[in-house]
């Protein structure tokens, strides 16, 4: 057989399902053969943030595999990957490529360049190798610290003859590690010893699936909980010592506990400082649980740490507080964090449940909340206002119920993740919440969704503006109007195959969603316009944490 159907072969023996792919590329068809469903979509930065949510939303435990053409193809992946790359998405892309006989001839070579973004880079240069190096893609997809990795195919490899690597091939082991006992019990003693601390969830939560010893920890303990924004989700919020997702926003009740706190114990997060993290106050002692031990004291430097999978660890720092027998229930805890929520709420309401028009876009996330049915929905933000006012007020209430995304923030990402989220659970409703600059970059998507068949909602926040953009460009926007934007989208939706409504009274929302989700049922994707006005507002992280350090002191 070919080198590309031998290609193929390993990705049937794989298991994979879906071939994500654009535009141009003789695997596409060699695995269609073999019963694997391309995914096409209009872009390749679409195609990639799609594998991105289906990857996500099923926790890695489906290999997604991203092919692309050589030259331009892998040239215009280059936002999407790393954008994954940011988060630590584990994708396999395998671009075509030159000769590989010929390398250095003048082709685009995308090893240098994606060497500094993947996890893993390399080339099939010659047929035999084919099994070996696809089955340390493979392995390097599963194993260690998460992220993409690149293997490309170049044309004559592809073309030559190889051997069936049926019979020859195996999947490789995917191999998770627990802590080393003793980091363990030091790591027991502290959350023991603390008088209030804080459990701080991050991505690697979802990624092990270990929400289930997450709330087993906090309710044994009673120590209140708060998320990362990739993290959201992997705690129920609407559970009593749930203190909400902290990212460029987050909610008022984590930062009271945060600067409350003494004992910060992180698992499955990196303590990253960035424009798309909450600040940790300094003066806190902090623990960290972490499959990668090269995060430690990266930004922050930690009391103790705990190298080895959140979900076995977690399981150890249970056991060793049980055997202890010194396990204690910090009374009052759920009273003060339910307290800290309400005061959050009060504040914002008037926001929420503004009934002016244009509607305010607090208005439309909280009609969202009041009537979706959570356990079965999916739902995900774009960049900018939409995240940043969607990440604080939507209350997630199952693991991957929320999808959050962003550390590299490429506007028109969300259409893409949302519709991954569906193909991985067609059942459920998926939501994706953009501006109408950020659709602006993925609006043509909309095809995509009906040609496919997956059918989610988009709630469009239209402003016709750039929103909060007036603060960065005030000449620009005054003299040049150039934060302002215009379109009939709901019209431009319809056109491509959706059902689309415009909506721009506050009273129409909650109906709109209704007739939305219905829609979906029947197999049409969906646009929601919301005429709304610009409301650049939320509760910065380092404003709101400022914010609690003063009440604190001042107590103090």
């Amino acid at each position: 057989m070919k080198g590309v159907d031998a290609v193929a072969k390993i990705l049937q023996l794989e298991g994979v399902e879906y071939l994500f792919s654009y535009p141009n590329h003789p695997l596409i068809e060699a695995a269609a053969k073999l019963g694997i469903r391309p995914i096409i979509a209009r872009s390749e930065k679409t195609l990639i943030n799609i594998a991105d949510g289906y990857t996500r939303a099923l926790n890695g435990t489906k290999p997604t595999v991203v092919v692309v053409q050589g030259g331009p193809g892998i040239e215009n992946a280059f936002g999407g990957l790393a954008q994954a790359a940011s988060d630590g998405v584990p994708i396999l892309t395998i671009p075509g490529g030159g000769e590989a006989r010929r390398l250095g001839a003048g082709e685009f070579d995308p090893l240098p360049v994606y060497n500094h973004i993947m996890k893993w880079t390399g080339r099939i240069n010659l047929p035999e190798r084919i099994p070996e190096l696809m089955n340390r893609a493979f392995s390097q997809l599963r194993n260690g610290k998460l992220g993409p990795v690149l293997l490309e195919l170049p044309r004559d490899t592809g073309n030559a003859e190889a051997d069936d690597p049926t019979g020859v091939y195996t999947p490789p082991k995917a191999y998770r590690s627990a802590g080393d006992p003793s980091d363990v019990a030091q790591a027991a003693k502290m959350l023991l010893a603390a008088s209030r601390p804080v459990l701080h969830a991050g991505h690697g939560v979802l990624w092990a699936q270990a929400w289930d010893e997450l709330r087993e920890l906090a309710e044994l303990l009673q120590i209140p909980v708060m998320t990362t924004m990739a993290g959201k989700s992997a705690f129920p919020e609407n559970h009593p010592l749930a203190l909400g997702a902290g990212g460029h926003s987050m909610t008022e009740s984590a930062a009271h506990f945060l600067v409350k706190s003494d004992l910060v114990f992180g698992v499955g997060c990196s303590f990253a400082k960035g424009s798309f993290s909450f600040p940790i106050p300094d003066g806190k002692a902090i623990v960290q649980v972490v499959s990668d031990g090269a995060t430690l004291d990266k930004d922050h430097k930690v009391s103790h740490a705990v190298i080895g999978d959140a979900k076995l660890v977690l399981r150890q720092v249970i056991d060793e507080i049980k055997a202890s027998g010194a396990a204690k229930q910090r009374d009052g805890v759920a009273e003060e964090v339910k307290r800290a929520k309400d005061a959050f709420l009060d504040t914002w309401l008037p926001r929420l449940t503004a009934d002016t028009a244009p509607i305010s876009p607090y208005r439309v996330i909280w009609d969202l909340v009041q009537n979706l049915d959570r356990k079965n929905v999916i739902i995900t933000h774009d960049s900018g206002n939409p995240r940043d006012q969607t990440l604080p007020f939507f209350e997630a209430i199952v693991p991957r119920g929320y999808i959050g995304w962003g550390k590299s923030t490429q506007l028109g990402t969300g259409y893409g993740v949302a519709l991954g989220a569906k193909l991985a659970y067609p059942e459920k409703t998926c939501i994706n919440v953009m501006g109408d600059l950020a659709f602006g970059t993925a609006g043509m998507e909309i095809e995509t969704a009906f040609r496919e068949r997956l059918p989610i909602i988009t709630v469009l926040l239209n402003n016709s503006r750039l929103g909060g953009y007036s603060n960065y460009m005030p000449v620009a926007s005054d003299t040049y109007n150039s934060n302002k934007l215009t379109g009939d989208y709901a019209a431009m939706a319809k056109g491509l195959g959706a059902y689309s409504e415009k909506v721009q009274n506050p009273e129409d929302v909650k109906g709109a969603i209704e007739r939305a989700v219905q829609a979906t049922r029947e197999g049409r994707p969906v646009l929601l316009e919301m005429i709304t006005r610009e409301e650049p507002v939320f509760p910065d992280s380092n404003r709101v944490i400022k914010e609690a350090s003063e009440r604190e002191l001042a107590r103090a």
